[in-house]
């Protein structure tokens, strides 16, 4: 339903004495939308109906007013002598100035859906709603289709042809302020359930969670949690469902886990952990968007989600981003790409860890080590699988790249000279590295999507300068 809105306020006027109130009204404008689909069978025995007899559908009710589809076998204009086929839609009741508009649509009946379409809604900006001025008055087309096509064609089909009609007729009103109106509070149906989990009255199982015992209601988890209802009363339900023991997860993770639950918001990370560190309350945020997975939990996994994407620091990005990889969570996944697609947060370790891991592809696909030397500011490496090259995007500072074959010796062992090494050295990046090497490459091309200069480091040959320069200092064009 589509609407136009106009808004209008009766000016002020203020004296000494006395203000005068302002009032608003506004004006809607809007379409009551309707359809219906008439199939005209025996066609063949139409023809010779005569030119301007039609073959009428039944009436349908759209916006308050009656309407028919009108379907002219040998044509509604005599010039025409038969040529055309005509379709009309009328206003079949009393009524004037009636505005609405239309689309005729005569259904391809091949599976194809090549349907002939004739609308008059996306006209609305250029030339308006048609009026039909009293009842008879008609909307559509007098040479609507060539008859010798029509028979040929695929709207055509065991002597049957089927029209779909659509009447939007346009109303208007005008609102004026609301005189009487009662606040009504928002629902607070999950402090209630809050206040049950929380005196522990009538529940009826109890979860043994890293040594200590949570108890709660099965019906509550049930409701909401399709994996504790096929838990609790699925036809494969545990055999004692009234004593539970979870694995593989901390208690106060379940903690959490119940509190949505109850309460359908988060609990304050910080409290839970007992930490004022943001780090810590993104730490609980990964572990409760793992146990959101697993119970099904979806609007909690996205809660989880948007906190860490609040929080997302170059000391969290690597084990957010294996949870997002591990978990299907392609937004929270787009944002880590992002974060760490940043200049800022490719300098030093974190891109050095990276550097690493491009070594073993490299030695693994081209029995070479690559070697960096020199001020480093910005680089990005990717290795191209189905061609024999890797292309280096680089800010062109000092910045020198040579190839070693293992007859030199340099090998991965060498310390990469790259600056503060140690930013992004952490466990959450072996752990990305153990877990998900393959979202490694996806990091490394999303990155080099976001660089502007690239050159080639080709594989043969001991060194290469990337200033522009071949191995004898002079001048080159550099080749992509």
């Amino acid at each position: 339903m589509g609407k136009v809105l106009l808004e209008a306020s009766k000016p002020s006027s203020s004296s000494a004495s006395s203000v005068s109130a302002t009032t608003t009204s506004t004006s809607v404008t809007e379409t009551v939308n309707g359809s219906h689909q008439f199939k005209i069978t025996g066609y063949s025995l139409s023809k010779g109906l005569g030119i301007g007899k039609y073959i009428a559908s039944d009436t349908f009710m759209v916006g308050g007013y009656l309407w028919a589809i009108y379907f002219y076998p040998d044509g509604k204009s005599p010039e025409d002598n038969a040529t055309y086929v005509s379709l009309f839609i009328a206003l079949a009741s009393e009524g004037t100035d009636v505005r609405a508009l239309f689309e005729l649509t005569l259904l391809d009946q091949s599976g194809k859906e090549r349907h002939k379409v004739h609308s008059h809604f996306g006209r609305t900006l250029e030339s308006g709603p048609y009026t039909l001025k009293y009842r008879g008055s008609m909307w559509g087309y007098k040479r609507f289709f060539k008859r010798t096509l029509l028979e040929q064609s695929d709207y055509l089909k065991h002597d049957c042809l089927s029209v779909h009609c659509s009447v939007g007729v346009v109303k208007s009103h005008t609102e004026g302020p609301k005189i009487y109106s009662i606040a009504v509070p928002p629902s607070n149906i999950s402090h209630h359930f809050g206040k049950l989990l929380e005196s522990g009255k009538g529940t009826d199982v109890s979860f043994e969670v890293d040594g200590e015992v949570f108890h709660a209601h099965k019906l509550v988890l049930a409701a909401r949690s399709p994996v504790f209802r096929a838990q609790l009363f699925g036809p494969m339900k545990d055999q004692n469902t009234k004593q539970i023991k979870i694995e593989d997860m901390e208690a106060p993770v379940f903690k959490a886990l119940l509190h949505f639950i109850y309460w359908d918001s988060l609990p304050d990370m910080q409290e839970l952990t007992g930490l004022n560190s943001k780090w810590a309350s993104a730490l609980m945020s990964q572990h409760l968007l793992a146990a959101a997975d697993r119970y099904g939990l979806d609007r909690l996994r996205l809660l989880c989600e948007a906190n860490l994407c609040e929080d997302v620091t170059i000391n969290t990005v690597a084990t957010t981003l294996a949870l997002a990889e591990q978990h299907h969570c392609f937004q929270l996944k787009a944002v880590c790409l992002k974060f760490v697609a940043m200049p800022e947060n490719l300098r030093g370790g974190f891109f050095a860890l990276i550097f690493i891991y491009i070594n073993v592809v490299a030695r693994f696909c081209y029995g070479m080590d690559i070697i960096l030397a020199g001020k480093f500011y910005l680089i990005m490496l990717i290795i191209r699988w189905t061609i024999p090259k890797v292309l280096c995007f680089v800010d062109m500072k000092s910045l020198k790249l040579r190839t070693a074959h293992h007859d030199e010796k340099p090998g991965l062992n060498q310390p990469v000279q790259l600056g503060t090494v140690a930013v992004m050295q952490t466990d959450g990046f072996e752990y990305l590295k153990e877990s998900c090497p393959s979202v490694l490459t996806e990091l490394l091309e999303h990155v080099a999507r976001v660089n502007e200069h690239s050159v080639i480091v080709c594989r043969h040959g001991n060194e290469a300068i990337l200033d522009g320069s071949d191995a004898n200092g002079r001048r080159v064009k550099q080749r992509l």
